[in-house]
């Protein structure tokens, strides 16, 4: 079955800088802005279902550009913390892209996707790609993480295949924006791994001298 034709077209949206999420994933979020409550309220109310998206550095500071991939996430948990912020968690269903940007009298965005172009998205968990093929990846970012000080339990991984490993590490990366961006709009674990390679050439140097991608 497709499962992307069940997807809704029109979701609310909560755009955070340097935040993934990838479909088959779970991340915590702490909501604390009026916007974002309200949003989670409606969410709660309805399907739970947000679209998680990147901001771009231009645009206005109340509403700032949006990259043109996102991952749609479902609220699996839900609690209130005594001072009114929401503890969330959130699991990745499928990634969409940007068709356009809704005008409403909301306090938060909502856009109509698009999720034709990850139609494979519920595959990836499934496919089969040797641990092997990203054990150079996996050294470098090792290194990379304790340079930038970048705390992660390894043995968390443990268990994990290649597209959950991939994943993991793409949203913990001190990866720039547009770094992290590029994995996202990845189209299998093939393209992730050499994207992966290419960037971290950026890093090599020093990894001493680093340097972001353009």
């Amino acid at each position: 079955m497709d499962k992307s034709n069940n997807l809704p077209t029109k979701i609310p949206v909560f755009p955070l800088s340097n935040f993934i999420v990838f479909p088959e994933t779970t991340v915590p979020l702490n909501i604390f802005e009026p916007r974002y409550l309200k949003m989670i309220d409606d969410s709660m109310s309805t399907d739970r279902i947000i679209g998680m998206i990147q901001p771009k550095r231009l645009g206005e500071l109340k509403k700032p550009d949006l990259f043109d991939v996102g991952c749609l996430c479902k609220i699996v948990s839900f609690n209130e913390t005594d001072d009114g912020r929401y503890i969330i968690l959130i699991k990745g269903i499928n990634r969409f892209k940007k068709v356009k940007e809704i005008e409403n009298k909301k306090l938060y965005r909502e856009l109509f996707v698009d999720y034709n172009l990850f139609k494979n998205d519920e595959k990836l968990n499934n496919e089969n790609f040797e641990f092997s093929k990203i054990k150079q990846i996996l050294d470098e970012l090792k290194i990379l993480f304790d340079k930038r000080g970048y705390q992660i339990n390894w043995k968390d991984l443990n268990g994990q295949n290649v597209y959950q490993t991939l994943s993991a590490l793409s949203m913990a990366s001190p990866f720039s924006i547009l770094e992290k961006q590029i994995l996202l709009e990845t189209k299998n674990i093939e393209d992730t791994k050499n994207k992966f390679e290419e960037i971290l050439k950026t890093y090599n140097s020093e990894f001493s001298n680093l340097k972001t991608i353009q």
